[in-house]
């Protein structure tokens, strides 16, 4: 790989997670807010947020019981549906905490539930999530100011909101360890990445956890390439039910494996059969085991974000050889931005 890419901040927030992850697994106060959550009255969790921010909690709600994924988007166009006579502990993700949707998910909270309690999770010190006040329980999460990526593409947000979450509702663990095991393991999953000719368009599939995990995986190389690159996401078992018909000759398809059985033998089974069928296609394993070799100790949620990462390098790379501005794809098209501003909120009926 002969390309400068460290002149990319998206480059550069990428390879910064493994020290993220160590620093913030020492600060984060996880005894604290176990004990605040354990206090408050809920029916269930809600994770909540837009685009990169709900699959946070898709990947989290896959895994954990008792966890719901609720897109804001959802939420903020249907607002009545969801929480009349709802009693959740809100956990809202976002990497600015500005976006339109996290704003319109506060005011419909407030005017339909205004005593469900909330952990805003958030990257920007600054944003609404973090500085906007009401009368229900809240906890405020800001995270490093580090993982607020200057990138159009979530990476360390993406990657440390998730954590932060499995930390205070998976099981209880010795929190600063782990995130430094992950640290070490996203060190060494950084030296296996090959990088081969870029594909004309990408697969990525998984299950459980992982199927969410892929859904991430895809979005990155569609922003990073401005959409120039098509990829699409699906469950291991769910792949064969239609969505095959995109692989071509020209295709790579990366399965990411679980470490949990009988998952794992349905995705050896997979790419055993994708090989067969596509011997032109690259099919490619990450997981224990695999190509890119990834042990998953954890369980399939944390490795999330070490999966997701291979896709944020390849991702760069790739937008890199397409001649684009890897920090801003869209530049000059107006139809993406970092931050989703101009959708016009209207008003919640009570």
């Amino acid at each position: 790989m002969t390309q400068d890419l460290s002149k990319w901040a998206t480059w550069r927030e990428i390879h910064s997670q493994p020290d993220i992850w160590r620093a913030w697994g020492q600060a984060l106060d996880v005894a604290g807010l176990r004990s605040w959550i354990a206090a408050q009255s809920f029916d269930e969790v809600w994770f909540c947020g837009a685009g990169t921010s709900a699959y946070i909690g898709d990947i989290i709600a896959a895994s954990v019981k008792g966890a719901r994924s609720v897109p804001s988007t959802d939420i903020v166009a249907n607002p009545a549906h969801f929480l009349k006579g709802a009693k959740p502990l809100v956990v809202n993700f976002g990497r600015s905490g500005n976006s339109t949707e996290s704003i319109g998910t506060l005011d419909a909270l407030d005017a339909l539930a205004p005593h469900a309690a909330r952990i805003n999770i958030t990257c920007n010190k600054d944003g609404a999530l973090a500085t906007r006040t009401s009368d229900a329980p809240t906890q405020i999460i800001v995270l490093p100011d580090e993982t607020h990526d200057e990138g159009f593409a979530m990476t360390s947000s993406f990657s440390t909101m998730l954590l932060t979450a499995l930390a205070l509702f998976d099981a209880p663990c010795d929190v600063p360890a782990r995130m430094s095991d992950l640290a070490d393991q996203l060190d060494n999953a950084l030296t296996q990445i090959a990088i081969g000719p870029r594909p004309e368009r990408v697969v990525y599939v998984g299950a459980g956890p992982l199927a969410f995990a892929a859904r991430e995986a895809a979005l990155k190389v569609m922003e990073l390439s401005a959409g120039q690159m098509p990829a699409v996401w699906d469950s291991t078992l769910g792949f064969r039910h239609g969505p095959k018909a995109f692989v071509t000759d020209a295709t790579d398809i990366t399965i990411f494996t679980s470490p949990n059985d009988p998952t794992r033998l349905y995705d050896a089974d997979l790419a055993a059969e994708l090989r067969t069928q596509f011997p032109n296609a690259k099919v490619e394993t990450i997981g224990a085991g695999g190509d890119i070799d990834i042990a998953m100790p954890f369980g399939p949620a944390w490795a999330a974000p070490l999966v997701v990462a291979v896709a944020q390098v390849r991702g760069v790379v790739w937008s890199d050889t397409l001649g684009l501005n890897v920090d801003d794809p869209f530049s000059g098209q107006s139809t993406l931005s970092r931050v989703v501003s101009g959708v016009k909120l209207y008003p919640v009926t009570l």
